[in-house]
């Protein structure tokens, strides 16, 4: 019987910085060739789907790459040292066309409210609490545009560990660990978790 050894990774030099036009080379190094999963380029949620397969690959780059390009700042990168490892989208709710179609993910109320649509963390650095630092650092950062609210999407499971391709969007317990709370749920398996920003969180 093989005993499997978890490695353990050194986050002391953990920092996370909003994507820019000059860390664009760093995204494309961490998200590969497969533009992090199925050449996605974090862009299912920003465009109609029609629009997101026919673009899988080299459109969904271009349109993020465009993005990014434009100083909008839509994420965070985490780095260890210099290394990037891991990318939270975070933007205002109203970037994502897919949160303007979802019956189970509508609006809560009319409060405005930025988003957590995507993490995506680096194979090595999975399962280590790399994810509770993204969320917070994705928090600090939209306080930090002006945000009062920040929301998730976290996926549930009836595994113990969700496999990773169903992660994206985060899991309840690391939102939880960020400071999240439940506020509703139209769907077992997708609960809207909030986190909500006071003065000392935007400092």
């Amino acid at each position: 019987m093989s005993i499997a050894i978890r490695k353990e990774i050194n986050l002391s030099s953990w920092k996370c910085l909003p994507v820019t036009a000059s860390r664009w080379e760093d995204l494309e190094t961490l998200f590969g060739e497969r533009g992090a999963c199925g050449g996605c380029w974090c862009m299912v949620w920003r465009l109609r789907n029609k629009d997101w397969v026919s673009g899988k690959g080299a459109g969904n780059k271009s349109a993020f790459k465009k993005i990014v390009k434009t100083n909008e700042r839509p994420g965070v990168l985490g780095y260890i040292g210099k290394q990037p490892i891991a990318w939270c989208s975070v933007a205002p709710r109203e970037k994502y066309s897919f949160l303007k179609r979802s019956r189970i993910l509508s609006p809560v109320d009319e409060e405005s409210v930025w988003s957590i649509s995507c993490l995506f963390v680096l194979k090595p650095y999975r399962r280590k609490g790399v994810s509770i630092l993204l969320l917070k650092s994705a928090v600090e950062f939209a306080a930090k545009c002006g945000a009062g609210i920040v929301e998730g999407y976290p996926a549930v499971t009836a595994m113990e560990h969700t496999p990773d391709p169903f992660a994206w969007t985060g899991t309840p317990s690391a939102f939880i660990k960020a400071g999240f709370k439940e506020v509703l749920r139209r769907s077992k398996i997708r609960p809207i978790m909030r986190f909500k920003i006071n003065k000392s969180t935007s400092n």
